[in-house]
């Protein structure tokens, strides 16, 4: 069952190495925690692993979840996360957790949580159902580097996205960050889409800091970081890279479709 706390606690402040937890609308945590941790850093440590799941955005309250259990609020008891907040979160991050070969934990499990009630912490979004009442999942697919196939198909993508050319330089590494790249001053925009001018450095930054899996497959083979073409969809506050090219002027199709763009017609 839901490990029993302890009667004797400590009120301390969230560490700012614990990524998991930083902006959540309070800054101190019950220590043990819900999941028996004994020292800020021991959690600190357990809850690093979670960042990859995180950065997928499964589920909009996964944060609030996990962080009710690693880094409690400091109230005058625990209050632990409810069944129905558990499975709702369970149900949309599990499938994603299962494309990397890792089931939901036992120590995880949904039924040890109590029902909804007043002294749980429920969900606080209303997701989206799709027809026929099943939530929608987050795909398993990652963008992958990618080498323009032909100058026509370049600008059919192009014309189904949004997408920017970018340069992305290294970072010191910092345990507060998803995200060792950051974007550099100038920011080439071949396209905005429905985003104003100002907005799109924003929403790049976001998703630097929260899609780590494609960064990383972008970069591998460039880990010092460099020019990107990326092209992707604009979703509420979210872009969703879809494809992502090296800016290299040996990619002769993509150098032609970036030069035919400007005077480009798309269909429809």
């Amino acid at each position: 069952g839901l490990w029993e706390p302890r009667s004797f606690s400590r009120c301390v402040p969230i560490p700012s190495g614990m990524a998991l937890c930083q902006n959540i609308g309070y800054d101190t945590m019950r220590m043990p925690n819900l999941l028996g941790h004994e020292s800020p850093a021991e959690a600190v440590q357990q809850s690093a692993s979670w960042l990859p799941l995180l950065a997928r955005e499964c589920h909009p309250d996964a944060r609030i979840f996990l962080c009710s259990l690693f880094a409690p609020i400091c109230l005058d008891r625990f209050i632990s996360p409810c069944r129905s907040l558990c499975e709702s979160v369970r149900d949309s991050c599990a499938p994603i957790m299962s494309c990397y070969g890792y089931p939901w934990p036992e120590i995880l499990r949904c039924d040890q949580y109590p029902a909804d009630h007043l002294m749980c912490i429920s969900s606080i979004t209303n997701t989206t159902v799709h027809p026929g009442g099943r939530r929608p999942q987050a795909s398993c697919q990652d963008c992958k580097l990618e080498e323009a196939s032909s100058s026509k198909d370049t600008l059919e993508t192009f014309c189904r996205s949004d997408f920017v050319k970018l340069r992305l330089t290294r970072l010191k590494y910092s345990p507060a960050s998803l995200s060792q790249f950051s974007l550099a001053a100038k920011l080439d925009v071949l396209k905005h889409g429905p985003l104003l001018g100002g907005q799109i450095r924003s929403r790049i930054e976001l998703w630097l800091e929260r899609d780590a899996t494609c960064v990383k497959n972008m970069t591998r083979q460039h880990p010092r970081g460099g020019t990107f073409l990326v092209t992707g969809t604009v979703q509420g506050e979210r872009l969703v890279v879809n494809k992502a090219y090296a800016w290299q002027r040996r990619d002769k199709d993509l150098m032609a479709a970036a030069r035919k763009w400007k005077h480009h017609r798309c269909r429809n």
